[in-house]
């Protein structure tokens, strides 16, 4: 049995760490191609250390056809070529590790890449071989079974495709993604052996964790029963048998001391925290307060109902304002709706930039002041807005597969400017990013933002330096004007987020220790602005 490479020094440094959510294909060019690389982020490990974060997860760096972003994984045990290799990648979690810096790997067990070994063999096997049993392979319905199995959705919002592929031998597939990420079959005994191991070779590796996409959406119903007919329960979200999966897992985990953080986006509280329980998950992303509008009250209450769904289990919450698959803050903030719902995502939406960026830096300071921990993706901290990319440029399948209704994620995926003089602001030195960057990339350059004592780097620098002071306590609402939300922490500070039209007084407090904008002539809080203070 393996052991792990480096003993943690904190085996909870996870329920109070900031994690920098690391998309590689555009987080730095190493090589000059266009393409980020792992050459890129070892180069730029110093910024992050600056940056003062605890952790990197890694979005899929695997070997893949990226026809959906790295999510269509080919081989779990590699590193895709356009990224550098194995050995690249075990550097760079010793370096990082150095810096003390963890990592976080992302782990896709719902579905492989049709590419991958399994579904090659699959394919060629024909219907009724063993080799169809880690799939959901069926017949069709209709006089020569030329119609789907079921009737089920894709899950890429505003899809209407189907989620199964006729085969020419007459075989259906499901995929509730692409075609080309078939769904692999979880009551196999093979697939889950499989995955158990990819756990350990990770872990061997030196990873601190595991991100799991799509995390309840694994077993499915074996009869695969049309969802016209209510079938309860729901025949491939959140079945009772995928907590089987979770313990065996959590046992791999535990060998190494490795910590797991599940994407579940469920809407019962009492069903989500079953994934949390003390031998299961040890965190879960928290999307409803992702998808929360700028609003006190709703914020409030996402954050009571995120802090009691997790109490019962001994859970930390986890506190997220955007990722790859979402509206850059920003942008979200300086709209009409403020709120993040794939449904509403639409092209050509207005968005007022200065008011987004005050929201997103009173965001900022609110979500690093609660107990838990935070993830923080790559570019928020330099305030990037969400992007236009051109119809032509457009990868990503939720475009395409809404035929061309939904934007799709391609506009928060934009790489990343480092040197505000540089060709393609520093992000790489010869070719054309992947994706086209805005004309006024630049300005948002990492170098300039560094120069700037009021840039949102440098309040994120400051704010992630100085979120120890909270401590690893509850919180405790404090008496506030409508539209103020104010609490203290254990610690002995107080945050103070004013969301109200007009400004705010402050609580009492012996000196402040970090506003997202100045204070107004009389010391208040201005509308959409945050102050950490000292009780």
């Amino acid at each position: 049995m393996g052991q792990p490479r480096h003993a943690p020094e904190d085996p909870d440094w996870w329920r109070t760490a900031v994690i920098y959510q690391v998309y590689v294909r555009s987080f730095a060019d190493g090589d000059g191609d266009g393409t980020g690389d792992l050459a890129g982020v070892r180069s730029r490990l110093p910024y992050l250390a600056g940056l003062g974060v605890d952790a990197l997860w890694f979005s899929p760096w695997y070997p893949s056809p990226m026809k959906d972003g790295g999510y269509d994984v080919a081989d779990y045990r590699a590193i895709d070529p356009a990224f550098g290799t194995l050995a690249e990648a075990e550097k760079l979690i010793a370096e990082a590790r150095e810096l003390g810096i963890r990592t976080i790997v992302d782990i896709v067990p719902n579905h492989v890449s049709d590419q991958h070994p399994w579904f090659r063999a699959a394919r060629a096997a024909g219907p009724g071989s063993a080799e169809r049993e880690l799939f959901h392979f069926r017949r069709g319905r209709g006089t020569d079974g030329e119609l789907p199995p079921n009737d089920w959705p894709s899950q890429f919002a505003g899809s209407t495709a189907p989620v199964w592929t006729r085969l020419p031998d007459g075989d259906w597939y499901l995929h509730l993604f692409t075609p080309e990420q078939p769904d692999l079959n979880w009551a196999h005994p093979a697939v889950r052996q499989e995955h158990e191991d990819v756990l350990r070779f990770w872990f061997e590796r030196g990873v601190a964790g595991v991100r799991i996409d799509s995390a309840a959406l694994l077993a499915k119903d074996p009869d695969l029963p049309d969802l016209a007919t209510r079938p309860r329960p729901h025949p491939f979200v959140d079945r009772d048998e995928l907590h089987a999966v979770y313990r065996s897992w959590r046992r791999v985990a535990d060998e190494y001391g490795g910590v797991f953080v599940g994407e579940v986006w469920l809407p019962d509280p009492e069903r989500f925290a079953r994934y949390l329980r003390p031998d299961e998950l040890h965190t879960a992303f928290n999307f409803a307060f992702l998808s929360c509008p700028w609003d006190a009250a709703r914020l409030r209450a996402a954050i009571d109902t995120t802090l009691a769904e997790h109490a019962p289990v001994g859970a930390p919450a986890t506190w997220v304002l955007c990722n790859h698959d979402v509206t850059r803050t920003v942008t979200r903030y300086g709209r009409e709706d403020t709120a993040f719902d794939f449904a509403t995502k639409a092209f050509g939406t207005p968005a007022d930039l200065a008011l987004g960026t005050r929201r997103a830096r009173a965001a900022a300071l609110l979500s690093l002041a609660l107990p838990g921990a935070v993830y923080l993706y790559q570019g928020e901290e330099l305030g990037l807005p969400e992007a236009d990319v051109p119809a032509d440029r457009v990868q990503d399948p939720m475009y395409f597969r809404s035929g061309g209704a939904a934007p799709g994620r391609d506009g928060c995926r934009i790489p990343l400017p480092w040197a505000e003089d540089m060709p393609y602001a520093g992000f790489g030195a010869h070719e054309e990013p992947w994706l086209p960057q805005p004309a006024d990339w630049p300005s948002y350059a990492v170098d300039r933002q560094e120069r700037d004592p009021d840039s949102m780097l440098t309040l994120y620098r400051r704010a992630i330096a100085l979120r120890p002071m909270f401590g690893d306590g509850p919180l405790s609402w404090l008496p506030a004007p409508d539209g103020v939300l104010a609490f203290s922490r254990a610690g002995g500070a107080l945050c103070v987020v004013n969301l109200a039209p007009t400004p705010a007084v402050l609580p009492p407090h012996s000196r402040s220790l970090l506003t997202s904008g100045p204070l107004d002539e009389a010391g208040r809080l201005p509308p959409d602005t945050a102050a950490w203070l000292r009780a």
